[in-house]
């Protein structure tokens, strides 16, 4: 278990966000341009997704392939409903439906680094759990929303929700858009077409990926200055959220990795999934938060995403789910 979490502590990816959150608290002016960041999002979603359709047409669309993607949507509905009803009792209304949307939905550069974690050590996984990725971005919104109206109908009524806006924005994001087509893309692409971009979605892969862990490491220092001003408001304890932050994907993981390791999932994709039921999204669901639930207070939930579950399942969440999971696998 130790060279696991070694060899994840001294990957390049993850010094890299050590150095950008170092940077950050020593007060540093390194910064990565916001337009070169969002080139660095959209590259490592299209790669990704690119490299799962590839994967995926290798190997038949079967029962097995259907029953993982069923597994990952039943997270996203499941997640955000016990989530509320624990969370709720501490912040108000809307702030708890926000942020069990954003603990049903998922992270992708998450998702992204454990790809290149297993990759790093060799582990084989299937495109398919790419295809499960998007499926988890949107419905945990609308979970989430639905969970708001229900607690509190008045609020809700009174604010007149444009679904359609919603769902426009739940379904049709940047991200989940670009690793969907990516994907369809790798999957109907012939080899000799695909090997034509393979230096730009997998010699580049990693160094992009530091870049960006680079930028994820300033901007999640930052967020913790934000995550402990929640401390003056009302229902809000700064020491519970972190808390919760960290203790739900830990028990979401455990969850998904008994779950993984029952259906007989081989090593790479046990992982995989158990990564994406730990994970909590800070782009897709803040950004359709702001729409819905005006009301809910974005330095909670995307703090609570950013500055402290980001990083958590990066430094130690990865290695530690790698082991459980083979643990599993071996009682």
């Amino acid at each position: 278990m130790e060279s696991l979490f070694l060899s994840n502590l001294t990957a390049p990816p993850l010094l890299f966000f050590f150095l950008g959150a170092l940077a950050a608290f020593a007060r540093s002016d390194l910064e990565i341009p916001t337009q070169i960041g969002k080139f660095l999002s959209l590259y490592l979603l299209m790669a990704i997704g690119f490299k799962g359709g590839l994967a995926l047409s290798a190997s038949p669309l079967d029962a097995s392939v259907l029953r993982d993607l069923g597994v990952a949507l039943c997270l996203a509905v499941i997640v955000p409903i016990y989530a509320f009803c624990i969370i709720k009792r501490f912040t108000p209304a809307a702030d708890a439906a926000a942020i069990a949307a954003t603990y049903g939905s998922i992270s992708a550069v998450t998702f992204v680094t454990g790809t290149s974690y297993l990759d790093s050590l060799g582990v084989p996984w299937s495109g398919h759990l790419v295809a499960a990725m998007a499926l988890m971005e949107s419905p945990a919104i609308i979970i989430g929303i639905v969970l708001y109206q229900t607690a509190n109908r008045e609020d809700a009524d009174a604010v007149g929700l444009n679904w359609r806006a919603i769902g426009r924005e739940a379904c049709l994001n940047g991200s989940v858009v670009l690793i969907t087509g990516a994907l369809i893309i790798g999957y109907v692409a012939s080899p000799s077409a695909a090997a034509q971009i393979t230096p730009f979605t997998a010699d580049l892969f990693v160094g992009m990926l530091c870049l960006f862990l680079l930028d994820m490491g300033i901007v999640a220092a930052r967020r913790l200055q934000d995550l402990r001003k929640v401390g003056g408001q009302a229902q809000q304890s700064p020491g519970i959220l972190l808390l919760f932050a960290i203790a739900l994907p830990l028990v979401n993981a455990t969850i998904t990795a008994f779950v993984a390791v029952w259906l007989g999932l081989p090593e790479g994709d046990a992982l995989l999934l158990t990564l994406l039921g730990a994970s909590a999204s800070y782009i897709a669901v803040p950004a359709a938060m702001r729409l819905a639930l005006p009301q809910a207070n974005p330095s909670v939930y995307l703090s609570m995403s950013l500055a402290a579950t980001f990083p958590f399942n990066l430094l130690i969440g990865i290695p530690l789910y790698h082991q459980f999971t083979l643990w599993l696998a071996a009682t």
